[in-house]
């Protein structure tokens, strides 16, 4: 199958991933609260968060898909697919052993995200959607731009809700 239609993959699989996160996360971060390194937030704020996050990947997947590779929307949405297949290493399986325990996203990041977004990393740059150094600044650059991102979203589901 051709990248141009395997990539509304991304956007079906941040939507699994983070409803798995909406629905147990905010009893996960009560429960767990003590041990977190920050003061956690409450679930309004993290549904907020999420369902942003899940409109940012449906937009840049329906632009990719009209502006064709090469397009800054490419690599974007190739930053996205590498910022997920992190996220599957950082924080989900670690904070599932480190806390012995399950924590919410890590059975659709392990079952989906993994297999998925490595076909899509895999895809884009072999069918040439994206290439060479800007391919590996976007894979550098929007994961860290989502982890930054995250905390301001936070405090945005606050002040909302």
């Amino acid at each position: 199958m051709q990248f141009s239609r395997l990539l509304w993959l991304f956007p079906i699989a941040v939507t699994l991933h983070n409803s798995e996160e909406a629905i147990w996360m905010p009893g996960w971060v009560s429960r767990h609260a003590t041990q977190l390194p920050m003061q956690p937030p409450g679930a309004a704020q993290i549904r907020f968060g999420l369902v942003v996050l899940t409109a940012v990947a449906w937009v840049v997947t329906y632009r990719t898909q009209s502006k064709g590779r090469g397009s800054v929307w490419a690599y974007l949405l190739f930053g996205g697919v590498v910022a997920m297949l992190a996220n599957v290493f950082v924080p989900h399986l670690p904070a599932s052993l480190v806390f012995r325990s399950y924590t919410p996203g890590v059975v659709t990041a392990v079952l989906i995200n993994l297999p998925g977004m490595s076909l899509l990393a895999i895809r884009a740059i072999g069918d040439q959607w994206v290439h060479g150094w800007r391919a590996a600044a976007f894979a550098v650059a929007v994961p860290l731009a989502t982890v930054a991102i995250i905390p301001a979203l936070l405090v945005m589901g606050r002040v909302i809700f």
